[in-house]
């Protein structure tokens, strides 16, 4: 495999899916009862955004960065901060760090982790070795949290459903295989089957228009109750061959979920979009029934 998030990390696709994720826990938190997270492509865990990866593209600049020096209202802030607040717990002021300095990005597992409360229970999975190694010692000795060396979409099997009656799956693939949509689409249905009650969170790259569109049409007819989609794009018109956007189709949303991306992420637009004219889609593949 050769995808290396840290590159990306902290881009605008990470900002998306880490604001749709933190809204999500912050829901699941409204209730004593315990949930389960699984993220089945977990990476890294955080992500040095000093490093010579993250030094070389600089797209968190154009993420993170912009987020962090843009002004919002006080809704949206509101919003936004679960996920700041654990963004800024990995860069606290020091001696020799000025307050607000960005230095290091959580990954999905660490914003879990950071959202997630005692009586709550984590699963990450991660194959490559090297990032694995990476991701435990992140995750450290947490004692609500596992890091298997299980390939992701056969957890989806051998992990579901959890014992817990509440959750969420995150399914965030590095889209290097080509038939990554139809595989995704297809462990979805199967997942669902399985646990039909769970919340799953699916991140995918706008960059190849007629794949996404065939992934929607296959969720579609796969009439899964209860699926929303979020659109993102960065700027009016796609630009072929580029990364111009990103979404997420997520199954069983909180009821809020909808109404609250609207709102933050059509805030974010205006301050992540490249032409200043970025557009946010947010609506129903399949309605509850």
């Amino acid at each position: 495999m050769n995808y290396r998030h840290a590159f990306h990390a902290g881009n605008f696709a990470d900002v998306v899916k880490h604001v749709a994720l933190a809204r999500i826990l912050a829901y699941l938190g409204r209730k004593d009862a315990p949930y389960r997270v699984i993220d089945i492509h977990a990476g890294a865990g955080f992500y040095d955004l000093a490093g010579e990866e993250a030094g070389r593209t600089g797209e968190w600049r154009g993420g993170i960065g912009a987020v962090l020096g843009a002004t919002f209202t006080p809704e949206v802030a509101a919003l936004l901060a679960p996920w700041l607040d654990a963004v800024r717990a990995l860069n606290p002021a020091g001696p020799d760090t000025a307050p607000g300095a960005l230095r290091f990005y959580p990954g999905s597992p660490l914003i879990a982790l950071a959202l997630t409360r005692p009586q709550d229970r984590l699963l990450f999975c991660e194959t490559v070795p090297e990032v694995r190694g990476a991701l435990e010692a992140a995750v450290g000795r947490e004692p609500r949290a596992k890091v298997l060396a299980v390939d992701g979409w056969q957890a989806l099997h051998a992990y579901l459903p959890p014992k817990e009656r509440r959750g969420v799956v995150l399914v965030d693939p590095p889209f290097e295989d080509p038939h990554e949509f139809p595989r995704m689409a297809d462990a979805l249905v199967e997942a669902h089957r399985r646990w039909s009650g769970g919340i799953y969170a699916l991140w995918y790259p706008i960059k190849d228009v007629r794949a996404v569109d065939a992934f929607r049409r296959a969720i579609e007819r796969a009439r899964i109750p209860k699926t929303l989609n979020i659109q993102f794009d960065l700027r009016a018109v796609r630009q072929a061959d580029a990364l111009s956007g990103c979404g997420l189709v997520i199954v069983n949303p909180p009821f809020t979920l909808a109404d609250e991306l609207r709102l933050v992420l059509g805030a974010l637009a205006r301050v992540l979009a490249t032409d200043g004219t970025g557009r946010v889609r947010v609506g129903w593949l399949t309605p509850e029934r």
